[in-house]
Protein backbone atom coordinates (compact mmCIF):
# COMPACT_ATOMS: atom_id res chain seq x y z
CA UNK A 1 0.00 0.00 0.00
CA UNK A 2 1.18 3.52 -0.79
CA UNK A 3 2.44 5.39 2.25
CA UNK A 4 2.33 9.19 2.51
CA UNK A 5 4.13 10.94 5.36
CA UNK A 6 3.04 14.27 6.84
CA UNK A 7 6.15 16.24 7.77
CA UNK A 8 6.66 19.74 9.10
CA UNK A 9 7.41 21.73 12.20
CA UNK A 10 5.26 21.28 15.27
CA UNK A 11 2.03 23.34 15.44
CA UNK A 12 1.69 23.64 11.65
CA UNK A 13 -1.50 21.56 11.61
CA UNK A 14 -0.21 18.15 10.55
CA UNK A 15 -2.43 16.27 12.99
CA UNK A 16 -5.51 18.30 11.99
CA UNK A 17 -4.74 17.37 8.36
CA UNK A 18 -4.36 13.73 9.42
CA UNK A 19 -7.67 13.74 11.31
CA UNK A 20 -9.47 15.44 8.41
CA UNK A 21 -8.15 12.90 5.90
CA UNK A 22 -8.69 9.79 8.02
CA UNK A 23 -11.55 10.86 10.33
CA UNK A 24 -9.52 9.72 13.31
CA UNK A 25 -9.19 11.68 16.54
CA UNK A 26 -5.47 12.03 17.13
CA UNK A 27 -4.59 14.54 19.84
CA UNK A 28 -4.34 18.15 18.74
CA UNK A 29 -2.93 20.85 21.01
CA UNK A 30 -1.06 24.15 20.88
CA UNK A 31 2.00 23.04 22.82
CA UNK A 32 5.04 21.73 20.91
CA UNK A 33 5.44 18.02 20.17
CA UNK A 34 1.87 16.97 20.93
CA UNK A 35 2.48 14.11 18.49
CA UNK A 36 5.08 12.01 20.30
CA UNK A 37 4.41 8.79 18.39
CA UNK A 38 3.49 8.54 14.71
CA UNK A 39 -0.24 8.30 14.00
CA UNK A 40 -1.19 5.79 11.29
CA UNK A 41 -4.47 5.90 9.42
CA UNK A 42 -6.17 5.09 6.12
CA UNK A 43 -6.89 7.95 3.73
CA UNK A 44 -8.04 7.73 0.12
CA UNK A 45 -6.99 8.96 -3.28
CA UNK A 46 -10.01 9.68 -5.50
CA UNK A 47 -10.25 8.78 -9.18
CA UNK A 48 -13.21 8.82 -11.61
CA UNK A 49 -14.52 5.27 -11.99
CA UNK A 50 -14.88 3.59 -15.39
CA UNK A 51 -18.44 2.47 -14.59
CA UNK A 52 -20.10 5.27 -16.58
CA UNK A 53 -17.96 4.50 -19.63
CA UNK A 54 -19.20 0.90 -19.64
CA UNK A 55 -22.71 1.87 -18.50
CA UNK A 56 -22.68 -0.46 -15.50
CA UNK A 57 -23.28 -0.07 -11.77
CA UNK A 58 -20.31 -0.95 -9.59
CA UNK A 59 -20.43 -3.51 -6.82
CA UNK A 60 -16.87 -3.19 -5.46
CA UNK A 61 -15.20 -5.53 -3.00
CA UNK A 62 -12.40 -3.01 -2.47
CA UNK A 63 -11.91 0.66 -3.28
CA UNK A 64 -15.51 1.85 -2.74
CA UNK A 65 -17.28 3.72 -5.53
CA UNK A 66 -19.32 6.75 -4.44
CA UNK A 67 -21.19 8.83 -7.03
CA UNK A 68 -18.79 7.73 -9.75
CA UNK A 69 -15.60 8.19 -7.72
CA UNK A 70 -13.32 5.35 -6.65
CA UNK A 71 -11.87 5.70 -3.16
CA UNK A 72 -8.42 4.10 -3.35
CA UNK A 73 -6.95 3.35 0.10
CA UNK A 74 -3.48 4.45 1.15
CA UNK A 75 -1.63 4.75 4.45
CA UNK A 76 -1.18 8.22 5.91
CA UNK A 77 1.35 8.84 8.69
CA UNK A 78 1.31 11.88 10.93
CA UNK A 79 4.90 12.27 12.09
CA UNK A 80 6.26 14.07 15.17
CA UNK A 81 7.14 17.69 14.49
CA UNK A 82 10.63 18.62 13.39
CA UNK A 83 12.95 21.39 14.54
CA UNK A 84 16.52 22.40 13.74
CA UNK A 85 18.98 19.77 14.89
CA UNK A 86 16.57 16.87 14.37
CA UNK A 87 19.23 14.94 12.45
CA UNK A 88 21.27 14.88 15.69
CA UNK A 89 18.28 13.77 17.75
CA UNK A 90 17.04 17.17 18.93
CA UNK A 91 13.33 17.16 19.80
CA UNK A 92 11.89 13.94 18.42
CA UNK A 93 14.11 14.13 15.37
CA UNK A 94 15.52 10.61 15.08
CA UNK A 95 12.09 9.04 15.38
CA UNK A 96 10.66 11.48 12.86
CA UNK A 97 13.36 10.88 10.29
CA UNK A 98 13.36 7.10 10.54
CA UNK A 99 9.61 6.97 9.92
CA UNK A 100 9.73 9.61 7.18
CA UNK A 101 12.26 7.45 5.36
CA UNK A 102 9.66 4.69 5.02
CA UNK A 103 7.19 6.91 3.13
CA UNK A 104 6.79 6.88 -0.65
CA UNK A 105 6.07 10.61 -0.81
CA UNK A 106 5.95 13.45 1.70
CA UNK A 107 3.42 16.20 2.34
CA UNK A 108 5.33 19.05 3.95
CA UNK A 109 2.78 20.94 6.05
CA UNK A 110 3.72 24.60 6.53
CA UNK A 111 1.85 27.24 8.54
CA UNK A 112 0.97 29.73 5.80
CA UNK A 113 -0.29 32.19 8.42
CA UNK A 114 3.30 32.48 9.74
CA UNK A 115 2.14 31.93 13.32
CA UNK A 116 4.83 29.37 14.24
CA UNK A 117 8.30 30.46 15.30
CA UNK A 118 11.65 28.78 14.59
CA UNK A 119 11.24 26.38 17.52
CA UNK A 120 7.67 25.39 16.62
CA UNK A 121 5.99 27.56 19.25
CA UNK A 122 2.82 29.49 18.41
CA UNK A 123 3.31 33.19 17.89
CA UNK A 124 1.34 36.10 16.48
CA UNK A 125 0.26 35.52 12.84
CA UNK A 126 2.78 37.08 10.48
CA UNK A 127 5.71 36.83 12.90
CA UNK A 128 6.94 33.44 11.67
CA UNK A 129 8.68 32.61 8.38
CA UNK A 130 7.11 29.77 6.34
CA UNK A 131 9.80 29.94 3.65
CA UNK A 132 12.57 29.54 6.23
CA UNK A 133 10.61 26.66 7.77
CA UNK A 134 10.69 24.79 4.46
CA UNK A 135 14.44 25.33 4.12
CA UNK A 136 15.01 24.23 7.73
CA UNK A 137 13.28 20.90 7.27
CA UNK A 138 14.83 20.31 3.86
CA UNK A 139 18.25 20.82 5.46
CA UNK A 140 17.43 18.34 8.23
CA UNK A 141 16.45 15.68 5.71
CA UNK A 142 19.58 16.17 3.62
CA UNK A 143 21.97 16.16 6.61
CA UNK A 144 20.29 13.07 8.01
CA UNK A 145 20.69 11.25 4.67
CA UNK A 146 24.33 12.27 4.56
CA UNK A 147 24.81 10.80 8.05
CA UNK A 148 23.11 7.55 6.99
CA UNK A 149 25.54 7.26 4.07
CA UNK A 150 28.47 8.13 6.33
CA UNK A 151 27.54 5.36 8.79
CA UNK A 152 27.38 2.87 5.94
CA UNK A 153 30.49 4.05 4.08
CA UNK A 154 32.64 1.06 5.03
CA UNK A 155 29.83 -1.39 4.24
CA UNK A 156 29.40 0.17 0.79
CA UNK A 157 33.16 0.08 0.18
CA UNK A 158 33.33 -3.63 1.12
CA UNK A 159 30.50 -4.39 -1.29
CA UNK A 160 32.32 -2.51 -4.06
CA UNK A 161 35.51 -4.47 -3.41
CA UNK A 162 33.52 -7.70 -3.70
CA UNK A 163 32.57 -6.76 -7.25
CA UNK A 164 29.19 -5.13 -6.79
CA UNK A 165 28.24 -1.99 -8.70
CA UNK A 166 27.77 1.25 -6.75
CA UNK A 167 23.95 1.17 -7.06
CA UNK A 168 23.95 -2.43 -5.78
CA UNK A 169 26.33 -1.60 -2.94
CA UNK A 170 24.31 1.45 -1.85
CA UNK A 171 20.89 -0.15 -2.22
CA UNK A 172 21.48 -2.81 0.41
CA UNK A 173 21.84 -0.55 3.50
CA UNK A 174 19.15 1.82 2.20
CA UNK A 175 16.52 -0.80 1.33
CA UNK A 176 14.59 -0.20 4.56
CA UNK A 177 14.08 3.39 3.40
CA UNK A 178 12.26 2.21 0.24
CA UNK A 179 15.32 3.04 -1.85
CA UNK A 180 15.98 0.86 -4.90
CA UNK A 181 18.94 0.40 -7.24
CA UNK A 182 16.98 2.31 -9.88
CA UNK A 183 16.59 5.25 -7.48
CA UNK A 184 20.33 5.28 -6.82
CA UNK A 185 21.21 5.03 -10.51
CA UNK A 186 18.99 8.03 -11.22
CA UNK A 187 20.39 10.03 -8.29
CA UNK A 188 23.99 9.31 -9.35
CA UNK A 189 23.22 10.43 -12.88
CA UNK A 190 21.41 13.62 -11.82
CA UNK A 191 24.15 14.46 -9.32
CA UNK A 192 26.85 13.95 -11.99
CA UNK A 193 28.52 11.20 -9.96
CA UNK A 194 27.94 8.14 -12.14
CA UNK A 195 31.55 7.97 -13.24
CA UNK A 196 33.29 9.16 -10.09
CA UNK A 197 34.98 6.61 -7.84
CA UNK A 198 33.05 6.41 -4.56
CA UNK A 199 36.31 6.30 -2.61
CA UNK A 200 37.14 9.76 -3.99
CA UNK A 201 33.88 11.47 -3.10
CA UNK A 202 34.28 14.66 -1.09
CA UNK A 203 31.78 16.31 1.25
CA UNK A 204 30.25 18.32 -1.61
CA UNK A 205 29.65 15.09 -3.51
CA UNK A 206 28.04 13.52 -0.43
CA UNK A 207 25.74 16.50 -0.03
CA UNK A 208 24.80 16.72 -3.72
CA UNK A 209 24.00 13.02 -3.83
CA UNK A 210 21.95 13.18 -0.61
CA UNK A 211 19.96 16.15 -1.97
CA UNK A 212 19.17 14.42 -5.23
CA UNK A 213 18.46 11.04 -3.63
CA UNK A 214 16.03 12.72 -1.23
CA UNK A 215 14.19 14.32 -4.20
CA UNK A 216 14.13 11.08 -6.19
CA UNK A 217 12.99 8.77 -3.40
CA UNK A 218 10.79 11.11 -1.32
CA UNK A 219 9.04 13.48 -3.75
CA UNK A 220 7.35 16.24 -1.79
CA UNK A 221 4.56 18.77 -2.11
CA UNK A 222 4.22 21.80 0.12
CA UNK A 223 0.91 22.04 1.97
CA UNK A 224 0.32 25.73 2.77
CA UNK A 225 -1.99 25.15 5.72
CA UNK A 226 -4.17 27.67 7.63
CA UNK A 227 -4.88 29.45 4.35
CA UNK A 228 -8.14 30.74 5.85
CA UNK A 229 -6.27 32.89 8.40
CA UNK A 230 -6.08 36.56 7.44
CA UNK A 231 -2.73 37.43 5.87
CA UNK A 232 -1.96 33.87 4.75
CA UNK A 233 -2.29 34.65 1.05
CA UNK A 234 0.86 36.78 1.12
CA UNK A 235 2.95 33.97 2.58
CA UNK A 236 1.35 31.42 0.23
CA UNK A 237 2.50 33.52 -2.73
CA UNK A 238 6.00 33.72 -1.24
CA UNK A 239 6.12 29.93 -1.01
CA UNK A 240 5.05 29.61 -4.66
CA UNK A 241 7.72 32.10 -5.76
CA UNK A 242 10.56 30.68 -3.65
CA UNK A 243 9.90 27.04 -4.58
CA UNK A 244 9.05 27.07 -8.31
CA UNK A 245 10.06 23.41 -8.64
CA UNK A 246 7.58 22.28 -5.98
CA UNK A 247 3.80 22.02 -6.05
CA UNK A 248 2.37 24.30 -3.35
CA UNK A 249 -1.24 23.56 -2.37
CA UNK A 250 -3.31 26.07 -0.36
CA UNK A 251 -5.08 24.14 2.41
CA UNK A 252 -7.38 24.64 5.37
CA UNK A 253 -7.20 21.35 7.24
CA UNK A 254 -9.42 22.73 9.99
CA UNK A 255 -12.15 23.61 7.49
CA UNK A 256 -12.00 20.10 6.01
CA UNK A 257 -12.23 18.52 9.46
CA UNK A 258 -15.25 20.69 10.36
CA UNK A 259 -17.00 19.76 7.12
CA UNK A 260 -16.34 16.05 7.45
CA UNK A 261 -17.51 15.97 11.07
CA UNK A 262 -20.65 17.91 10.10
CA UNK A 263 -21.27 15.46 7.25
CA UNK A 264 -20.90 12.55 9.67
CA UNK A 265 -23.61 14.08 11.88
CA UNK A 266 -25.96 14.55 8.93
CA UNK A 267 -25.81 18.35 9.14
CA UNK A 268 -24.43 18.84 5.63
CA UNK A 269 -23.90 16.90 2.41
CA UNK A 270 -20.24 16.96 1.47
CA UNK A 271 -17.65 14.68 -0.10
CA UNK A 272 -13.88 15.14 0.25
CA UNK A 273 -12.48 17.32 -2.52
CA UNK A 274 -15.80 18.82 -3.54
CA UNK A 275 -16.03 22.53 -4.21
CA UNK A 276 -19.24 23.01 -2.26
CA UNK A 277 -21.33 21.64 0.57
CA UNK A 278 -25.10 21.64 1.10
CA UNK A 279 -26.71 22.22 4.49
CA UNK A 280 -29.24 19.44 5.13
CA UNK A 281 -29.84 19.75 8.87
CA UNK A 282 -30.58 23.45 9.06
CA UNK A 283 -32.76 23.37 12.18
CA UNK A 284 -30.21 21.23 14.02
CA UNK A 285 -27.35 23.67 13.44
CA UNK A 286 -26.31 25.84 16.35
CA UNK A 287 -25.55 29.50 15.76
CA UNK A 288 -21.83 28.77 16.19
CA UNK A 289 -21.93 25.91 13.66
CA UNK A 290 -23.73 28.06 11.11
CA UNK A 291 -21.16 30.82 11.64
CA UNK A 292 -18.29 28.34 11.11
CA UNK A 293 -19.84 27.11 7.85
CA UNK A 294 -20.33 30.69 6.65
CA UNK A 295 -16.66 31.46 7.37
CA UNK A 296 -15.57 28.36 5.42
CA UNK A 297 -17.75 29.39 2.49
CA UNK A 298 -16.31 32.88 2.47
CA UNK A 299 -12.63 32.36 3.30
CA UNK A 300 -11.97 28.93 1.80
CA UNK A 301 -14.43 28.04 -0.96
CA UNK A 302 -14.89 31.66 -1.98
CA UNK A 303 -11.15 32.16 -2.52
CA UNK A 304 -9.64 28.74 -3.17
CA UNK A 305 -12.63 26.61 -4.31
CA UNK A 306 -11.74 23.73 -1.97
CA UNK A 307 -10.20 22.99 1.42
CA UNK A 308 -7.21 21.43 -0.35
CA UNK A 309 -6.84 18.33 1.86
CA UNK A 310 -8.12 15.81 -0.68
CA UNK A 311 -6.51 17.73 -3.53
CA UNK A 312 -3.09 17.50 -1.81
CA UNK A 313 -3.46 13.74 -1.39
CA UNK A 314 -4.51 13.29 -5.02
CA UNK A 315 -1.57 15.41 -6.21
CA UNK A 316 0.86 13.32 -4.18
CA UNK A 317 -0.51 10.05 -5.56
CA UNK A 318 -1.16 10.92 -9.18
CA UNK A 319 1.35 13.72 -9.89
CA UNK A 320 4.32 12.96 -7.66
CA UNK A 321 4.14 9.16 -7.64
CA UNK A 322 2.48 8.94 -11.09
CA UNK A 323 0.22 6.09 -10.02
CA UNK A 324 -2.33 4.56 -12.38
CA UNK A 325 -5.68 2.96 -11.53
CA UNK A 326 -6.27 -0.49 -13.02
CA UNK A 327 -9.40 -2.68 -12.88
CA UNK A 328 -8.93 -6.48 -13.12
CA UNK A 329 -12.05 -8.55 -13.92
CA UNK A 330 -12.78 -12.25 -14.48
CA UNK A 331 -15.57 -11.97 -17.08
CA UNK A 332 -14.78 -9.59 -19.95
CA UNK A 333 -18.43 -9.38 -20.98
CA UNK A 334 -20.04 -8.57 -17.63
CA UNK A 335 -16.95 -6.98 -15.99
CA UNK A 336 -17.44 -9.18 -12.94
CA UNK A 337 -15.44 -11.50 -10.72
CA UNK A 338 -16.40 -15.14 -10.13
CA UNK A 339 -19.00 -14.05 -7.57
CA UNK A 340 -20.71 -11.63 -9.95
CA UNK A 341 -19.37 -8.42 -8.40
CA UNK A 342 -19.19 -5.69 -11.06
CA UNK A 343 -15.77 -3.99 -11.34
CA UNK A 344 -14.88 -5.62 -8.03
CA UNK A 345 -11.39 -4.18 -7.57
CA UNK A 346 -9.39 -1.10 -8.42
CA UNK A 347 -5.64 -1.05 -7.82
CA UNK A 348 -3.16 1.81 -7.64
CA UNK A 349 -0.07 0.71 -9.58
CA UNK A 350 3.15 2.53 -10.52
CA UNK A 351 3.52 3.97 -14.01
CA UNK A 352 5.94 1.20 -15.00
CA UNK A 353 3.85 -1.69 -13.60
CA UNK A 354 3.27 -4.65 -15.92
CA UNK A 355 0.60 -7.31 -16.23
CA UNK A 356 2.93 -9.63 -14.31
CA UNK A 357 3.28 -7.08 -11.50
CA UNK A 358 -0.50 -6.87 -11.18
CA UNK A 359 -0.87 -10.65 -11.21
CA UNK A 360 1.63 -10.94 -8.36
CA UNK A 361 -0.21 -8.23 -6.48
CA UNK A 362 -3.51 -10.12 -6.79
CA UNK A 363 -2.16 -13.57 -5.94
CA UNK A 364 1.23 -15.29 -6.19
CA UNK A 365 -0.32 -18.38 -7.78
CA UNK A 366 -1.93 -16.27 -10.48
CA UNK A 367 1.50 -14.95 -11.44
CA UNK A 368 3.08 -18.41 -11.48
CA UNK A 369 0.84 -19.62 -14.27
CA UNK A 370 0.48 -16.27 -16.05
CA UNK A 371 -0.10 -16.56 -19.81
CA UNK A 372 -1.34 -13.14 -20.92
CA UNK A 373 -4.06 -10.56 -20.26
CA UNK A 374 -7.01 -9.38 -22.32
CA UNK A 375 -7.80 -5.70 -22.80
CA UNK A 376 -11.56 -5.49 -22.18
CA UNK A 377 -11.99 -2.45 -24.43
CA UNK A 378 -10.25 -3.86 -27.52
CA UNK A 379 -10.22 -7.62 -26.94
CA UNK A 380 -6.49 -7.62 -27.68
CA UNK A 381 -4.09 -10.01 -25.94
CA UNK A 382 -1.56 -8.25 -23.79
CA UNK A 383 1.80 -9.91 -23.02
CA UNK A 384 2.97 -10.38 -19.44
CA UNK A 385 5.44 -7.47 -19.81
CA UNK A 386 2.78 -5.06 -21.12
CA UNK A 387 2.96 -1.80 -19.16
CA UNK A 388 -0.42 -1.03 -17.68
CA UNK A 389 -2.06 2.31 -18.41
CA UNK A 390 -4.37 4.41 -16.30
CA UNK A 391 -7.98 3.14 -16.35
CA UNK A 392 -7.06 -0.17 -18.01
CA UNK A 393 -9.72 -2.85 -17.50
CA UNK A 394 -8.18 -6.27 -18.05
CA UNK A 395 -8.69 -9.97 -17.56
CA UNK A 396 -5.61 -11.93 -16.51
CA UNK A 397 -5.40 -15.37 -18.09
CA UNK A 398 -3.40 -17.93 -16.10
CA UNK A 399 -3.07 -21.69 -15.86
CA UNK A 400 -3.64 -21.21 -12.14
CA UNK A 401 -6.80 -19.08 -12.39
CA UNK A 402 -7.69 -17.13 -9.29
CA UNK A 403 -10.52 -14.67 -8.71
Amino acid sequence: MIRLGLIGKTNTGKTTFFNAATLQSAEVSTYPFTTKQPNYGIAYALSPCVDSEFNVKCNPKSAPCVDGWRYLPLELIDLPGLIKGAWAGKGLGNQFLSVASQSDALLHVVDASASVDEEGRLTEPGKGNPVADVYDIEEELVIWLMKVLERNEERISRALRSGKSLPEAMAEPLRGMRVTEQHIEMALRLAGLSNKDFENWNMNDDRKFAQVLREVTKPTIIVANKIDVEGSEKFYQELVEKFPDRIVVPVSAEAELILRRAEQKGLIRYKPGEEKFVITGGSALTEQQRWALDVINERVFGKYMRTGVQFAINVAVFKLLRMNVVYPVYDVRTLTDRQGNVLPDAFLVPADATVRDLAERIHKDLAKGLLYAIDVRTGLRLPADYRLKDRDVIKIVSTTAHG
